[in-house]
């Protein structure tokens, strides 16, 4: 009976499921299939003939490399560096947004601050690079103008993290806020109403009202971030390292691009991309009851 309801659902609706189509297969594609190959990590892949099961091997072999310590170093300290400083920028946009009375004004706005998020990173690396170049870019123009020397930022192991930081932050900002502007849009007007009449200002009104509703959004969001921690974004160190400043961004993505692709260590690159994942999973279950237990709001 369920199994008979389910079908005539898809069938009134089988344009929706249509368009849901292209989405679920690139999941499966790239997502789900992907998982049954895991297998690989825990035998030696051979091209030619049956690959053999070694069990931990390759584990061993990652968790006793210097260099995968110097890489997983590299990914914690930009991920916590890009959750840190870049998290709370959407929510601060989104409330900033809403703020903004005038109609035309906030669509440009809103514009403007979308439209880096559909630029690649081919672009974006471009940008930046031209951005901090130390002859003639516009940070080291405005620089010298206050009479201070100019910067390599992109040979600079001081800066290249805050680099990748602040691109990442001008990226993702306005496209990001979106979903904190639609929780905004739910929000009740009459408790505005109700706050204005009794005199609040729209600093406490931001406060008591607008920032409370919106946690439920910012713990879920929070969450699903975490599962992303072990990627610190491939495309965008990718375009953006150099050899100067290799030792400082190379991340576990660039790490199993370079031993897969390049060296063809295939089970080696695949238990490193494993051990990444299960670290993934265990950030998400584990701030997903964490939340729960304390907040009561959770990821599901």
């Amino acid at each position: 009976m369920r199994r008979k309801s389910s079908l005539k659902h898809i069938r009134k609706d089988w344009i929706l499921y249509l368009m849901l189509l292209p989405g679920m297969l690139y999941f499966i594609i790239f997502h789900i299939i992907p998982i049954v190959n895991m297998k690989l990590a825990f035998q030696d892949y051979k091209i030619i003939g049956d690959n053999v099961w070694v069990g931990l091997k390759h584990f061993h072999l990652l968790f006793s490399s210097p260099a995968f310590k110097d890489v997983l170093t590299n990914t914690v300290i930009i991920s916590t560096m890009k959750i840190i400083f870049i998290f709370p920028i959407p929510i601060i946009v989104s409330l900033l947004v809403n703020e903004l009375r005038f109609g035309p004004f906030r669509k440009y706005v809103q514009s403007i601050s979308y439209l880096p998020h559909f630029l690649s990173w081919v672009v974006i690396a471009g940008i930046w690079i031209s951005l901090l170049n130390p002859v003639d870019g516009g940070a080291n123009v405005i620089r010298n103008f206050f009479q201070l020397p100019s910067l390599d930022y992109m040979t600079s192991k001081e800066h290249i993290r805050w680099v990748l930081v602040y691109s990442e932050m001008w990226r993702s900002a306005g496209w990001d806020s979106i979903l904190y502007l639609a929780a905004i849009l739910k929000i009740n007007p009459s408790l505005y109403e109700a706050a204005r009449i009794d005199g609040a200002s729209t600093l406490q009104q931001m406060r008591y009202i607008t920032i409370p509703s919106l946690m439920s959004t910012v713990i879920t969001l929070f969450i699903l971030n975490l599962g992303f921690f072990m990627s610190a974004g491939f495309d965008q160190v990718f375009n953006l390292m150099n050899d100067s400043v290799l030792s400082v961004i190379d991340i576990l993505d660039t790490y199993v691009y370079r031993i897969g692709i390049l060296n063809g260590q295939y089970s080696y690159a695949t238990a490193a991309s494993l051990f990444k994942g299960v670290i993934g999973l265990i950030l998400i279950l584990g701030t997903h009851f964490l939340s729960k237990r304390i907040t009561g709001k959770g990821v599901w």
